[in-house]
């Protein structure tokens, strides 16, 4: 007997900007519009949505802004994950700074 893929229900769902997406879960986030969001340089650029996400909401879109956090701090944010620290770790490495202690 072929195993099959569970199927899962996913709901239609239009954004302000007139996108058209599915989603299976709760999420309203428009996956077109966060695509047209990200950017290009920076160290933003380097996370996933939802880490990116979480700083933008926190007012921190640079690394000095980034040092002022401590890490706990930075991994209590919802849409951060524990992948994400060392990128963080890196960027504040390379522009000579540090999580606050």
């Amino acid at each position: 007997m072929m195993a099959t893929k569970k199927s899962v229900a996913k709901n239609r769902k239009v954004c302000v900007n007139g996108h058209v997406f599915y989603k299976s879960s709760d999420c309203p986030t428009c996956p077109v519009c966060e695509a047209a969001k990200k950017p290009i340089d920076g160290f933003l650029s380097l996370l996933a949505g939802p880490a990116r996400r979480a700083l933008e909401n926190e007012g921190i879109k640079t690394p000095a802004q980034l040092s002022k956090k401590t890490e706990a701090d930075i991994l209590k944010l919802h849409g951060m994950g524990p992948a994400t620290i060392p990128v963080l770790h890196s960027v504040l490495k390379s522009n000579k700074l540090s999580f606050k202690k």
